[in-house]
């Protein structure tokens, strides 16, 4: 199971690439529109996360170049020293030097450096991953959206035409003498503020779905291949299940873990920032007033450097020689008491930031598994809200039918049919935001579950079989 998460977070993030290639690379006609495909669309187009992950990319070199520190650095070096002297001869200097140093012993400091900036790149990588989710939730949210609202509208409008029919027949009554002129204008009124509604519906939606299309880098939205159904079967995974899952894969769980390895990393960094360093160098020059330069020496030397809060000392140690009798060395030590005594309470102040950041992980670890359970029993009760408002359907459509008949039989006036329709549409409504809320749960389950849209049937059907 753990090789198919992994291969699923790693073909999401390929689906992204895709996704901005296309995008970006050259125009796409796209035929209908899934959830998964407009989240991608949306993380592609999202300028913010394009910096993002190029920044990553950035760092990501900026880590691999820094291995440089291991290896030795090189020096070279050219100078000419004119003199010219009125009371003794002049003179006329030239010099090439060769240097290399090279790091012996730091005590690990230097891999920790790297680690260190190892579990800061997981740490931005997890923060960007979370960005990902929030923009690709942001556009499945506005999708979700429009599909309610055209069913919506679509309920509304064959209201409208009922009720207008309704209106029509009563005019004809009116007409008859079968009915009063203060029933057609409370028709007239029913009729017209179904009008406005639907207007205002239309209007809503229009807005929706230009600025998901702007969100998603398209001129036009395309048509949409979901569709809001309300008899759709929910299928669920068990609580304890989804709390394994999450407490394994969440996302917020994966940047807290990696929030606790760059507070390790600092503390280990802060505890051994007391050992010192060993280098050695090595010098070797070429001399002389003329060319050719006949003229060389060259030296070897050790370099002993402890920094502490209380203590700061460089110890230098070189030897040479300058063929074909001369030989020198030296001996250098530098000595700085108290330079930095505010710094022996860095690592205390690493152990509590540590500690916090444990104590967050532990919170983010029950939470995950709790939120994943408690997302799992919501989407039972909204499936059986669900389930209630199609009860409520056929109870409203046997209550319009029966008035329907009523009204037939003289028990009833065309007005109270009227209201009969309008309870009826309400009911139509109330099962399409149930069935929505219920997709909204799935989808918030999918996230602490680190799914991508659609698959918790999926996963609901895998965990069942094993």
């Amino acid at each position: 199971m753990n090789v198919v998460k992994r291969l699923l977070k790693r073909l999401f993030y390929l689906a992204c690439l895709t996704a901005s290639i296309a995008v970006y690379a050259e125009p796409h006609t796209w035929g209908v529109l899934s959830f998964a495909e407009a989240a991608e669309l949306a993380v592609a187009h999202s300028a913010e996360l394009r910096n993002g992950f190029a920044q990553k990319k950035i760092q990501e070199g900026r880590w691999r170049l820094s291995l440089r520190a291991y290896f030795p650095r090189l020096s070279i070096g050219a100078s000419e020293d004119d003199r010219l002297s009125q009371t003794s001869a002049d003179s006329f200097q030239k010099n090439y030097t060769l240097g290399l140093d090279q790091l012996l012993w730091d005590g690990g400091r230097t891999g920790l450096s790297r680690k260190l900036e190892r579990a800061e790149l997981n740490l931005l990588g997890s923060q960007l991953e979370m960005s990902v989710l929030e923009t690709a939730e942001a556009a499945i949210t506005a999708y979700r959206q429009i599909l309610t609202s055209r069913e919506i509208i679509k309920i509304r409008r064959a209201a409208f035409e009922s009720l207008s029919e309704q209106r029509r027949i009563l005019a004809e009554e009116l007409r008859l003498g079968r009915a009063l002129p203060l029933d057609l204008i409370d028709a007239d009124i029913s009729v017209s503020e179904a009008r406005i509604e639907l207007l205002s519906l239309g209007i809503e939606l229009e807005e929706i779905e230009r600025q998901f299309a702007e969100s998603l880098g398209l001129e036009a939205l395309p048509p949409l291949g979901e569709t809001v159904d309300i008899r759709r079967t929910c299928v669920l995974p068990s609580p304890e299940a989804a709390r394994a899952q999450a407490e394994e894969n969440s996302p917020r769980l994966a940047e807290a873990r990696h929030a606790v390895r760059k507070k390790e990393a600092e503390l280990k960094a802060a505890s051994i920032s007391w050992i010192p360093t060993l280098r050695i160098s090595g010098n070797f020059a070429l001399t002389g007033q003329r060319y050719p330069l006949t003229r060389h020496n060259w030296s070897v030397g050790l370099t002993l450097e402890l920094s502490t809060p209380f203590l700061s000392t460089t110890v230098n140690a070189q030897a040479g020689w300058e063929p074909p009798f001369d030989r020198n060395a030296r001996l250098q030590n530098t000595l700085s008491p108290l330079p930095e005594p505010a710094e022996a309470l860095t690592r205390k102040s690493a152990e509590a930031a540590l500690a916090l950041e444990k104590t967050n992980y532990e919170t983010v670890f029950r939470q995950a598994g709790r939120a994943a359970e408690t997302a799992v029993e919501k989407c039972r009760l909204l499936e059986r809200k669900r389930n209630l408002a199609l009860e409520s359907i056929e109870l409203g459509a046997e209550r319009l039918r029966l008035s329907e008949l009523r009204l037939r039989l003289g028990q009833l006036t065309r007005l109270e049919l009227m209201e009969a329709q309008l309870d009826y549409t309400q009911s139509e409504i109330a099962a399409v935001e149930a069935a929505s809320a219920l997709l909204e749960a799935e989808r918030e389950l999918e996230r602490f579950l680190n799914l991508r849209p659609g698959e918790l049937n999926y996963f609901a059907e895998t965990w069942s079989n094993l």
